[in-house]
């Protein structure tokens, strides 16, 4: 009975976390809204025109349309709702993509009547890319929908091979990491599409019954075209990246390179905050592996979250050499406070300067959340100045996701971790991670991240491995002259 309560109480919680986006959902506007209407009413027109195709219309026909047309309204509806569930932040140039695609496919299909593998196929790997395994599957079967029909004279066996092969590009597309992995999905895909259509829709079909066929020349066509078109896809989605928005793994990768004049201005100019940077990193991304988060999202939102500290790096202790600290010369609690939050300000319009997507953007205030600067909050109560709390916090917003919600414990407890004596135990590190993650819940800081009390547990856990990974030891070599030693 007890494992049964507790399988009860595991399954409600899985259940309740799902039903929490990561992010707060993206609110469109009434205009918005009107649009995507719009669009979708479009969208049911073209595809139920086929039905209404007939000399003699009698009320069945006409029923039939109503329902074709409902039930394509209902599935854009759906296709949009499973969208905006795996990307709460998805805006409305994502959701007139996905609708774009939709349209361009039922209308493509009604004026060429050519091979579904070439309009379904490429579309569907754009979307998986830069939107998700989901919202690609969810695409496909919309897609889809309204085939096989008998106006098109649509073999059913080469229908089942076009859903097979969007399946598979849908379903590889989300997790693939560079170009090169996209290159042998463009090979292979419609390798595997011509194997299929030879065994099936082939002049030597081994399945009986089978009274469409395709010659091998219509068969070989077929596959180039979809590779033609999947290697036209793969140069194109550089540019869907740019107009969309779209924020595909390639793209993290790409923006990650230490070498990007960006990063590389910061190690230049703020070499501490870079030396920062790369800590926070590597506790981050250990926190997120842990708990199968997006590591590669919070590796480059990491690296990018500080580069505010670019308009001003010796006002921030990482950075100086030694000489007086401005602050001391400044001597004004407020306006030190004023040059912390600048460093977020800025970072936001460096980061639009350099279009850097939004979810990278979110990180640079999310980090921060509206935490309190406690030193300059302190030196206000010794000067006795007549101040509130809250001139002494960031403006925030506080994170929205794990991924913002991480880097910022992991900020939090990268400078305790390395202040820490080489000598320190175990538990010691423990409790000085438990402590600033605590001080964060209890200030709020982490009450729309969606993180679990389960997953703070196992934060804490991969913090305090990196730190015993890295507070190693050194022995002390003899020295010579000639110091050969190593």
């Amino acid at each position: 009975m007890k494992n049964l309560t507790r399988l009860f109480k595991k399954f409600k919680t899985k259940w309740f976390r799902s039903q929490s986006p990561q992010r707060r959902p993206n609110k469109f506007s009434p205009l918005e809204r009107l649009i995507i209407f719009i669009v979708c009413i479009l969208i049911a027109i073209v595809s139920s025109y086929q039905t209404l195709v007939n000399p003699e219309i009698s009320l069945s026909i006409l029923l039939n349309w109503v329902t074709t047309f409902c039930e394509i309204l209902v599935c854009c509806a759906v296709l949009i709702l499973v969208s905006k569930r795996e990307n709460p932040m998805i805006d409305i140039r994502q959701i007139m993509l996905i609708l774009g695609f939709l349209l361009f496919v039922q209308t493509i299909k009604i004026i060429f009547h050519i091979t579904p593998l070439a309009i379904i196929v490429p579309p569907s790997l754009i979307i998986s890319q830069g939107l998700g395994t989901m919202t690609a599957l969810t695409w496909v079967a919309v897609a889809t929908i309204n085939w096989p029909d008998k106006i098109s004279g649509l073999n059913n066996h080469l229908f089942l091979i076009t859903i097979l092969s969007s399946f598979i590009v849908a379903m590889l597309g989300g997790r693939l990491r560079n170009r090169s992995q996209l290159l042998q999905l463009a090979i292979f895909v419609p390798l595997g599409s011509f194997i299929g259509e030879w065994v099936l829709v082939g002049n030597e079909s081994i399945f009986l019954g089978n009274e469409e066929t395709l010659s091998i020349g219509e068969i070989y066509s077929n596959s180039l075209l979809l590779g033609i078109l999947l290697l036209i896809t793969i140069l194109l989605i550089p540019i869907f990246e740019t107009v969309f928005g779209l924020l595909t793994k390639a793209r993290l990768l790409e923006l990650a390179d230490q070498e990007k004049p960006l990063l590389r201005r910061l190690s230049i100019e703020a070499p501490g905050t870079f030396e920062h940077t790369l800590l926070i990193c590597g506790l981050a991304e250990e926190a997120t592996r842990m708990i199968g988060g997006d590591v590669d999202l919070i590796k480059t939102g990491g690296l990018y979250h500080d580069i505010g500290k670019l308009h001003a790096p010796n006002w921030f202790i990482e950075n100086q050499t030694g000489e007086k600290n401005p602050h001391e010369e400044l001597d004004d609690p407020i306006k030190s406070c004023e040059v912390l939050q600048n460093h977020v300000d800025e970072g936001l319009k460096i980061a639009r300067d350099h279009r850097l997507p939004n979810l990278i953007k979110n990180f640079i205030p999310e980090h921060q959340g509206t935490l309190k600067m406690g030193y300059f909050l302190s030196k206000a109560k010794e000067k006795k100045m007549n101040i509130s709390e809250n001139d002494f916090r960031y403006k925030g917003p506080i994170p929205q996701s794990k991924e913002t919600a991480i880097l910022m414990l992991a900020d939090g407890c990268e400078a305790a971790l390395r202040a820490m004596n080489i000598n320190a135990t175990d538990n010691e590190a423990f409790q000085t991670i438990s402590g600033i993650i605590t001080s964060r819940l209890k200030d709020g800081q982490l009450s729309q991240s969606n993180l679990s009390k389960g997953e703070i547990f196992l934060i804490k856990r991969s913090f305090l491995s990196v730190w015993k990974r890295i507070r190693h030891r050194r022995i002390q070599y003899p020295t010579t002259k000639s110091n050969t030693f190593s």
